[in-house]
């Protein structure tokens, strides 16, 4: 008889347990989804602007128009012309490449003007992945953010790459010859002197011309953008001196059928090869959204950022169609997939002298490219930094030169890595379809700024609102048609990748996450 209340205190006991188990599971699956809910916290545009609480703000103001606009077209004025204006019409598009430049022109134009309106509006730096953050939350934006290191890293290793091929043929010239198994991806298969074939060990002056420019991106943004401005100037006399000599010798019969009948496979001349063309000598405009990097740095960023973005497209594309109208009259389109497709323009009309020049200039072109992917890479990175949402130490700030050279280094040794171990092939494919993904958003942070903070100033503003970025949109997803399946499953591996990364480390470290938490 006594055993009975004892078996029902035990099961009150029991009941008691039970709901406050479930009491707790509910308060931690409320806490649960308030944290998810936290990614996609916006960060305010006034904070952003005044970014008085971080180190990166202590960045100097040296840079004004011209050398804002030379960056631009030090990033944009390299591979484009040098490398892939021969591969994309021999193989795609014949002498219609022209109009597969005006194509990727007009698209980046209307993404340009998007960028020109942002980077007056939020003068600091980032580039899309601080506008990103300011419209579609910290999620987004550490997406948009990784994203980038694929255009500027990988990016920079795959210039790096065509750079030691230029620098090898140099040196060839003057006698010094480098062995293969030294200017070559790891493990890729070289013909050796001998006859025989072997791996190769490493692209040792690939790495090393990302190490010098990290150096001297360390050193100061001054002193890079002289070296930038200097070379700059020199490359494009020497594609001016291109094109006012090459049109001496221009054979129209080279333009005959201006665009060859198409082969019966999608991108392979006709219409679909225009439109893969332009696809691939997008690429060739890579870089000229790192100029928004630049606003932080900018001594009137509200007047300088727009004249810096808009004016090195204007100028890069005029030299893209001249080049590449020169280039195909000159030689046969089906013989342009060469790796110095202009210097074999030269050398097709006798003036070998001239060729050697050619080569120069497209080594000094290649420098500058690496250079700003570079410093815009290591900007963005010192900025995921600033936010939490990578270690602190990447935004560390150089006390004597006032760069953020922890990021610098550690970009410049993944870059240096890559670049040395990594084919060009491999290294080019993951660049161009997360620009045009970055693209995307950045025109839509237009479209969401417009509506969410109409009030702001805008000292540049995108007319026809939202129709123009629509349209910015648009001409990116149609040329995003024109890349293989195999690209956009490497863009998915990497983005699962990056949310991997931010879910096990920059969820927990975000300042922003951290300040709506409270104390």
């Amino acid at each position: 008889m006594r055993s009975a209340p004892v078996v029902q205190v035990s099961r009150g006991h029991d009941w008691q347990r039970e709901l406050l188990r479930r009491t707790v599971r509910k308060k931690s699956c409320g806490r649960a989804v308030m944290d998810l809910a936290r990614i996609w916290t916006r960060k305010p545009v006034a904070e952003i602007v005044a970014s008085g609480e971080f180190p990166i703000h202590k960045l100097s103001k040296v840079l004004g128009p011209f050398s804002i606009a030379a960056m631009g077209v030090g990033a944009i004025i390299g591979a484009g012309i040098f490398v892939l204006t021969g591969t994309a019409a021999a193989l795609y598009a014949g002498p219609a490449i022209t109009i597969s430049f005006v194509l990727a022109a007009f698209a980046c134009g209307l993404v340009g003007l998007c960028y020109a309106e942002l980077a007056a509006f939020l003068p600091v730096s980032g580039s899309s992945y601080t506008y990103t953050y300011a419209t579609l939350g910290e999620l987004a934006a550490w997406v948009i953010g990784w994203d980038l290191i694929l255009e500027y890293a990988m990016g920079g290793a795959a210039v790096a790459v065509g750079w030691s091929g230029y620098f090898t043929s140099l040196l060839k010239l003057g006698g010094v010859v480098l062995s293969p198994r030294w200017t070559a991806a790891s493990g890729q298969l070289v013909h050796l002197p001998d006859g025989s074939h072997a791996a190769a060990f490493a692209n040792v002056p690939a790495a090393a011309i990302v190490l010098l420019i990290t150096l001297l991106l360390v050193r100061g943004t001054r002193e890079s953008a002289r070296a930038n401005n200097l070379m700059v100037a020199i490359k494009v006399s020497v594609v001016l001196a291109f094109v006012v000599i090459g049109a001496t010798y221009v054979d129209t019969a080279n333009w005959r059928p201006f665009i060859p009948a198409n082969t019966g496979e999608f991108g392979s001349f006709g219409p679909s090869g225009i439109l893969r063309g332009a696809s691939i000598v997008f690429f060739a405009y890579i870089g000229f959204d790192a100029v928004s990097n630049c606003a932080q740095e900018a001594r009137r960023p509200q007047r300088d950022m727009p004249i810096g973005i808009l004016g090195s497209l204007a100028v890069s594309t005029l030299l893209y169609i001249a080049v590449s109208a020169v280039l195909t009259g000159l030689v046969p389109y089906r013989e342009l997939n060469v790796a110095d497709p202009v210097a074999k323009g030269v050398r097709a009309i006798g003036l070998h002298w001239f060729a050697v020049v050619i080569d120069v200039g497209a080594l000094i072109g290649l420098t500058t490219v690496i250079l700003v992917l570079l410093y815009g890479q290591g900007r963005i990175f010192a900025t995921m930094s600033n936010d939490g949402l990578l270690p602190a130490a990447g935004a560390r700030m150089h006390p004597r030169f006032n760069t953020p050279y922890v990021s610098q280094i550690i970009i410049g040794l993944i870059v240096a890595a890559a670049a040395a171990t990594v084919p060009i092939d491999t290294l080019a494919e993951l660049v161009g379809v997360g620009t045009l993904f970055a693209f995307i958003l950045v025109c839509g942070a237009v479209i969401y700024l417009r509506s969410a903070e109409p009030h702001v100033p805008r000292p540049f503003r995108v007319p026809s609102v939202p129709w123009l970025p629509l349209a910015g949109i648009v001409c990116c997803l149609v040329l995003m048609v024109g890349l293989t399946p195999l690209t956009w499953l490497r863009l998915a591996a990497w983005l699962v990748l990056g949310l991997v990364v931010y879910f096990a480390y920059g969820r927990f470290h975000s300042r922003l996450i951290g300040q709506s938490k409270g104390p």
